[in-house]
């Protein structure tokens, strides 16, 4: 379930990606529309400058006609004038052709001096105009700066954009190969689970059949209902300070062993068997070396009386003999009163203990298993 639900989740990454690709590229866009605008404005100034220049040029050039005229008409009124002088008679009559000359040489000149004043205002529109241009190129360049800026934190944007993707890319390719080895590792949890169980479950057993024997046989010895250890009073089968089997722990053993072995080797536990171990233990009188020594040399002597017990046959014995063990705990595993104090006569004592196959490996497996952190949880769930 878990690795399905990883699956079919689409990181939101993708999304918020595209909105920013989107939003630049309308960006892009307005500036584009905005710089053309701009660029047709200006390109409409200079056609309607040019257009009023060509117009003052040809007034000019008229009144420059009208001053050549002018000009000839004074040349003619001087010849007038000359001609007047000579011809007195025909004074009057031109008299009224100068007259009437006169007024259109003033008029001539009103309107000169009308379109001269026309001149002034289109000169001073033309000026008004350089300073609105002058203003609007300022604008201009302060806006090109700001599009350079606004291009350059795009661009910066998108090299973070990519790299972001490149490492959700890379992140997702982490996870898949993180689920791979969880699922590996979830099978391999499993098969060691069930194997677990059924070790388990054999241990149950045994120690069930363990009691139910003891009892049977009138043995008083209590199975540990946990480890299956039993545990037999040293006193039973030593004098203080002797490691030799008495009289009365042979006798013990002799009715204790063959049930004790009787059940760890019946068929349907004797695969999962993997050692059986004796352990000698000892009161915390004296040192801890001899102790060790005396200890060892107990559940020695309890493995020796047990591989010779009568009854045994000899592939019995073999089998014994490849999975019996003894060993010397010396005082390190004292038994302690309600207040504390070691209590000397139940330290003393062996202990009978079996150990399954694979429980070990096991063990530590669990252990590791119940130190481990709980994985931290991903994003989104």
């Amino acid at each position: 379930m878990y690795r399905n639900t990883h699956k079919r989740r689409k990181p939101r990454g993708q999304d918020y990606g595209a909105a920013w690709i989107s939003y630049s590229d309308m960006t892009a866009a307005l500036l584009v529309i905005f710089v053309m605008v701009l660029i047709y404005s200006i390109y409409q100034y200079f056609i309607v400058m040019e257009v009023k220049t060509k117009e003052i040029s040809e007034k000019e050039a008229m009144l420059s006609a009208q001053q050549a005229t002018l000009d000839e008409q004074e040349a003619l009124l001087a010849a007038q004038l000359a001609k007047i002088n000579e011809q007195e008679g025909t004074l009057s009559s031109q008299q009224d052709t100068l007259e009437s000359q006169n007024t259109e040489i003033i008029t001539k000149a009103s309107e000169l001096a009308a379109a001269q004043s026309k001149l002034s205002e289109q000169q001073a529109q033309l000026d008004a105009l350089s300073v609105k241009l002058e203003e609007q190129q300022k604008q201009l360049d302060i806006q090109a700066a700001t599009l350079a800026s606004t291009a350059k934190e795009l661009d910066s944007k998108n090299a973070q954009l990519t790299a972001a993707q490149a490492d959700l890319a890379q992140r997702e390719r982490d996870l898949n190969s993180t689920l791979v080895q969880v699922a590996k590792q979830e099978d391999m949890l499993r098969t060691q689970q069930e194997r677990i169980d059924e070790l388990v479950g054999v241990k149950t057993s045994i120690i069930q059949d363990l009691s139910l024997a003891l009892r049977q046989n009138n043995l008083k010895a209590t199975v540990d209902s946990k480890t299956g250890d039993i545990v037999l009073e040293s006193a039973i089968f030593f004098d203080t300070g002797k490691f030799g089997i008495k009289r009365s722990g042979l006798q013990l053993l002799n009715k204790f062993l063959p049930v004790y072995f009787d059940v760890l080797t019946r068929k349907e536990y004797i695969d999962f068997l993997g050692e059986i171990i004796i352990e000698g233990h000892t009161d915390t009188v004296g040192t801890y070396i001899n102790n060790l020594e005396l200890s060892q040399q107990r559940a020695l002597s309890v493995v020796k009386a047990a591989l010779q017990l009568d009854g045994l046959t000899e592939a019995q014995r073999e089998l014994m003999r490849s999975i019996i063990t003894a060993k010397g705990k010396s005082f390190s595993s004292p038994i302690l009163n309600a207040d504390g104090t070691v209590n000397l006569d139940a330290s003393r004592r062996v202990e009978f203990k079996f150990r399954l196959k694979d429980s070990e490996m096991i063990s530590e497996i669990n252990e590791i298993l119940n130190n481990m952190p709980s994985p931290a949880p991903k994003e989104g769930e």
